[in-house]
């Protein structure tokens, strides 16, 4: 918990610069969230300037939400670059089994680029591990802890840390499994909260370099946060701009009054 609260302190300090090459869909709430808890986030994607950018970045995101050529060609040369600094890399394979597209496109990325943390949802996490092909769109069909064997694997595949999204949260690096029962059923009422998620875990990473440990505070920290805007919104709408309030409001109090975690190995 205290480890929580200093990568807190850290980003808000620090203010870590996040490379994110991420979708359409998401760059503006992803951007607004990353700023509201500290970091600095640029979103940049084309391949003449992705070398100077990812030189000064503290994290880089890759997220193959709206795919593209050249978007791929970015990414890949976005990661070979972070690989070579020593820069951690967050991938999120959105929708990975909703097309031969995607799934190329994902295992591409992690044939050729060393990745620190795996973030996505169940079903993205089966077919990343070729244990399934069932989803729906970019959303999960499937409970997070159906995805805890494939996670395991993958961790040891990848030597990464894997991070299943969902109603409980399991953070898992080879045999260390974290759960985070935090969160609001609102945050899958707006589109984009796992990618915010991904940009989140990526600032912790800016500050944080155990993976593991980021990624339990950046789960920590979106779930807790989900919390606090569900009790003062109406619906989605009301909730989207609250969450944003309450990721800025966030401190060391409420992380310890609410954090609802269990860790084994």
């Amino acid at each position: 918990m205290s480890k929580i609260v200093k990568i807190i302190n850290l980003i808000r300090s620090n203010n870590p610069l996040v490379h994110n090459i991420t979708n359409y869909v998401v760059m503006n709430n992803t951007a607004n969230a990353l700023l509201a808890i500290g970091g600095s986030p640029v979103m940049a994607h084309a391949v003449e300037e992705i070398e100077d950018i990812v030189s000064i970045s503290s994290s880089l995101v890759l997220n193959i939400g709206t795919l593209s050529k050249n978007w791929i060609n970015s990414m890949i040369k976005a990661g070979k670059i972070a690989n070579k600094k020593k820069i951690p890399i967050v991938f999120d394979p959105v929708g990975a089994g909703a097309s031969s597209y995607r799934n190329i496109t994902a295992e591409k990325i992690l044939n050729e680029v060393n990745i620190s943390v795996i973030r996505a949802n169940a079903s993205e996490i089966l077919s990343l591990a070729k244990q399934s092909n069932i989803t729906k769109g970019v959303d999960s069909t499937i409970e997070s802890n159906k995805a805890i064997d494939a996670a395991v694997k993958l961790s040891h595949k990848f030597k990464c840390t894997i991070v299943i999204s969902g109603v409980i949260d399991y953070i898992i690096t080879q045999e260390l499994i974290t759960k985070i029962k935090n969160g609001s059923y609102l945050m899958s009422k707006v589109t984009g909260m796992g990618c915010t998620s991904t940009g989140i875990i990526a600032t912790c990473l800016g500050v944080e370099n155990n993976s593991h440990l980021s990624s339990v505070a950046g789960m920590a920290i979106m779930g807790i946060a989900g919390e606090n805007a569900e009790k003062i919104s109406d619906g989605p709408g009301s909730f989207q701009s609250n969450f944003i309030d309450c990721l800025y409001k966030i401190d060391s109090d409420q992380i310890k009054l609410k954090l609802n975690h269990n860790e084994k190995n």
